[in-house]
């Protein structure tokens, strides 16, 4: 089979069939293109001297983020985390590689359950050898996986706001994917089988089939089987929505699959996210600022990174009711997610997560969202009356005025009586007294 290009890998490839071809779902192809052939992978990125500032040209390594992200602004940390913070549950990271260079990933980890499912003896187009990667699935010369494990569980650094959502959630890194598009059907479906036997709680899944079409039947077996087994699996929506472009992704489209779609700051679908009745939910997908490899942050835009939002989520909500379902867990978010409307939006599903609903709304689980359950009723203001004369509220404040008044009226009376008593007794004694001389 001929070597790819980033180029080919977002699309149909001649001597590959579409539904085999895989992509992960940047914002753009030309992002997929810039990090492929500018960012150098990390075994010839130069050392950093000393700490880095952060900058906004994406580098690995780069300086830490020093502010708190906006979609993290949008989540009150100490009160989701007084319920959960992931501890125990294990989220399958099947991406590009996760790099444990970076501190924030370090402990975050599982090196021994990671697996590199490339193929070996990868070439590009050129014959050169492109470098695989570690055997453990801890080599990233993409970034995209590493920015997903990041937004799910990198651990707290002082000098950052940046923190996963599930900060004591365990990733096991599957390096499935590269920037030439090597991975494919087959070798996701065998990444799910992997996630499943090394004890994955949550399965994340930042890609989808080019062209949008349907791939074969192994795939949604394979989904079917990490279902059976209680596993949640969350998948980006895909990023070809300018334009109004509306088209399932697989495998974001299988039935028990959550599909994320991007929200912008104003909880509104951002204007790349791909559309459709397969959205579950939308978080946010602009400007997401997460780790990169060898250490520090870039931000990035896409559903690929709304996904693991929700992912993290999804691992707070495990490890807090181990024993709920895929699918009670799947409607705990869709329930408890912020919408205007009342149902199922094509746009961002049943709206935008919310990490903390989700976490506080949840005395019992449930099978399916309510249509009318996490709508915002606000009551439309009643308009003002038509008052002749004094108002109830402005004759409340005259009485109160009143009573006032008049018990200091009376108090100063009492007093000046008891000061007059009190002198006319002293009068009588002085005079008693001189008729006594």
């Amino acid at each position: 089979m001929a070597p790819h290009t980033a180029t080919e890998a977002l699309g149909t490839t001649p001597d590959r069939p579409a539904t085999w071809a895989l992509r992960a779902t940047f914002a753009t192809a030309a992002a997929l293109l810039t990090t492929a052939t500018v960012l150098a992978p990390p075994a010839a990125a130069a050392p950093a001297a000393g700490k880095l500032p952060y900058s906004d040209q994406c580098a690995f390594p780069n300086g830490d983020y020093p502010g708190r992200p906006w979609s993290l602004q949008r989540v009150l940390l100490d009160e989701l985390w007084s319920r959960s913070k992931g501890k125990g549950v294990r989220v399958a990271v099947i991406d590009t590689g996760v790099d444990v260079k970076n501190p924030q990933l370090a402990r975050a980890v599982d090196v021994k359950a990671g697996r590199n499912l490339l193929p070996k003896n990868l070439k590009d187009e050129d014959g050169d050898p492109i470098e695989r990667g570690n055997e453990n699935g801890t080599t990233d010369t993409v970034g995209h996986g590493t920015k997903v494990a990041g937004i799910i569980a990198a651990r707290p650094l002082d000098g950052t706001g940046f923190v996963g959502l599930a900060p004591e959630a365990t990733i096991i890194p599957i390096q499935q994917n590269d920037a030439e598009g090597h991975g494919d059907t087959k070798s996701l479906a065998k990444a799910i089988r992997y996630a499943i036997q090394a004890g994955a709680g949550v399965i994340n899944i930042s890609q989808d089939t080019s062209n949008a079409l349907k791939p074969s039947s192994d795939l949604e077996k394979a989904i079917d089987e990490a279902l059976a087994r209680k596993i949640v699996v969350v998948a980006s929506a895909g990023n070809d929505g300018l334009g109004g472009n509306i088209k399932e992704t697989y495998p974001a489209s299988y039935e028990g699959v959550l599909a994320v779609a991007a929200s912008d700051r104003n909880n509104e679908r951002a204007s790349f996210s791909q559309s459709g009745e397969f959205v579950g939910v939308a978080a946010p997908g602009v400007d997401m600022i997460s780790t990169v490899p060898q250490g520090g942050h870039c931000s990035d835009n896409g559903t690929s990174f709304s996904a693991p939002y929700v992912a993290g989520v999804a691992a707070l909500l495990k490890a807090r009711h181990p024993d709920w379902t895929a699918r009670e867990i799947v409607a705990q978010i869709e329930q408890t997610a912020e919408r205007t409307i009342a149902g199922h939006d094509r746009l961002v599903g049943w709206g935008v997560v919310d990490p903390v609903r989700a976490l506080t709304e949840d005395d019992r689980p449930i099978e399916s969202p309510r249509p009318e359950g996490g709508l915002g009723k606000a009551e439309a203001p009643s308009p003002a009356k038509f008052q002749i004369g004094e108002t109830p509220d402005e004759r409340n404040t005259r009485l109160a005025t009143y009573v006032t008044v008049g018990a200091a009226v009376l108090v100063a009376g009492l007093t000046g009586t008891a000061v007059a008593i009190r002198d006319a007794r002293k009068r009588s004694r002085r005079l008693a007294g001189a008729g006594a001389e």
